[in-house]
């Protein structure tokens, strides 16, 4: 008889959590996105455009990429090191994704 009030204080308090994150535009300025990614163009890595036209139509990309936001990467765009993003929650990585696939292409 307990689960349910708790399932619900958990599906309450994960909402809540969702609702105080930023829109991604927002925490990608806040987080390091920006020091290795421009809008367009490559910097350090790949520009945000450059992903969203490589992935362009990849129903799976979004997934994929919030991964690799969330657990790192490297050799997908050569030898640059995607670091990891721990501290992003899953939905916030998602939503980061989406974000970037959603630029227009350069």
């Amino acid at each position: 008889m307990l689960r349910a009030p708790l399932t619900l204080a958990v599906l309450l308090g994960s909402g809540l959590a969702a609702a105080q994150s930023l829109p991604p535009q927002e925490l990608a300025q806040k987080s390091d996105c920006m020091a290795c990614h421009g809008m367009v163009q490559k910097q350090i890595g790949p520009g945000f455009a450059q992903i969203a036209a490589r992935y362009r139509g990849d129903a799976d990309a979004p997934t994929r990429l919030a991964g690799k936001i969330r657990n790192g990467s490297v050799g997908a765009w050569g030898r640059v090191i995607m670091p990891r993003h721990p501290q992003l929650t899953d939905a916030e990585t998602l939503a980061l994704a989406r974000w970037v696939l959603s630029q227009p292409s350069p």
